[in-house]
């Protein structure tokens, strides 16, 4: 295989972001006399959609809130806390950006994170324009797991699966890229080392130990 691009899911994988997540999450449904402990809602929700999440614990807990209307109150909820508070850097995240950037590879953001989600981070860290393609769920009709967003990568970046790797940290994420042919790493966090990743080309304590698989096929 010729590797051409590395495509990079967001939350978990390069930013520490299952936390405010979480955060947003009860936050929301405190009203409601809900709570979730953090290890339980991450090893369950990590990576899921937001609305898939939504309809979850709206059926669940008989909600008072329409799925529909509790997603749309967490991204923007999710949006205006990271405008101001960004989610720390997963370790070896931002030297690993740089280094596939000059390397001279395509870097592309494959995120299941709404624009006004993914956005600010990306803004507000300064890397939005490192990317040569960003792609949110509000790109794509089908978000992950859906191959949607990967594949709208691959056309953007004109490149053919083969000639590019996807990194992600969840099952759903690793899911979506396999759904798309992509080979696909993954780099679980704390959150999701019990996921099943049958579908992955490999896995990677860390995103330099990825770097370092990266180099060789250079």
């Amino acid at each position: 295989m010729t590797l051409k691009a590395v495509l990079f899911d967001m939350d978990g994988t390069l930013v520490d972001s299952e936390s405010v997540h979480f955060n947003i999450w009860n936050d929301l449904l405190a009203p409601f006399g809900v709570q979730y402990d953090e290890a339980t809602f991450c090893q369950r929700f990590s990576g899921r959609p937001t609305l898939e999440a939504a309809k979850e614990v709206v059926e669940k807990y008989q909600l008072t809130i329409s799925p529909e209307q509790l997603t749309n109150d967490k991204y923007a909820a999710f949006g205006r806390f990271v405008s101001s508070n960004l989610p720390a850097f997963m370790p070896y995240a931002k030297e690993v950006l740089e280094e596939i950037k000059a390397s001279g590879l395509k870097m592309a953001l494959v995120t299941g994170s709404a624009k006004d989600e993914a956005y600010p981070i990306l803004k507000g860290y300064g890397i939005f324009d490192w990317f040569d393609c960003v792609v949110t769920k509000d790109d794509v009709i089908n978000p992950k797991p859906a191959g949607d967003p990967y594949q709208l990568a691959l056309d953007t970046l004109q490149i053919k699966a083969d000639e590019a790797i996807a990194v992600e940290d969840t099952f759903t994420g690793v899911s979506a890229a396999s759904n798309a042919n992509v080979p696909v790493f993954a780099v679980p966090n704390h959150f999701t080392l019990e996921h099943d990743f049958s579908k992955a080309a490999g896995k990677f304590v860390n995103l330099k130990d990825l770097l370092k698989w990266v180099q060789n096929k250079l």
